[in-house]
């Protein structure tokens, strides 16, 4: 009896480990992830953008950690720029079919 006790308090326990571990990404929505910040894609667009900050270089839309730049909408090589009159830590650009849709700041990547 001791042993299936045993068990069935390993199952448990791995269960609760497994059940109590999240991402810190919010895989119920479209993200991109750029220089350590997590940006939630919303559904508006803006007209005026600055330099371009950088690039997707990981697209996944499996639940997981990553580095970089990535993101689970936008393809490896989609380009990410500032927004005019924005600062960066609040939102950025995703060029999207010749227009930029604003992505804005949920925090650093990983602290939620």
């Amino acid at each position: 009896m001791k042993v299936k006790t045993f068990i069935f308090s390993i199952c448990v326990f791995s269960f609760l480990l497994v059940a109590g571990c999240s991402s810190s990404a919010d895989w119920n929505s479209s993200f991109v992830v750029w220089n350590g910040y997590l940006y939630e894609v919303s559904d508006e667009y803006v007209t005026e953008t600055n330099d371009e900050i950088g690039r997707v270089t990981k697209y996944s839309d499996k639940e997981g950690t990553y580095s970089g730049n990535f993101s689970n909408k936008y393809k490896k090589g989609t380009k990410l720029y500032s927004i005019k009159g924005v600062h960066t830590d609040e939102a950025i650009a995703i060029e999207e079919e010749g227009k930029y849709r604003k992505a804005i700041s949920n925090g650093r990547y990983g602290e939620k």
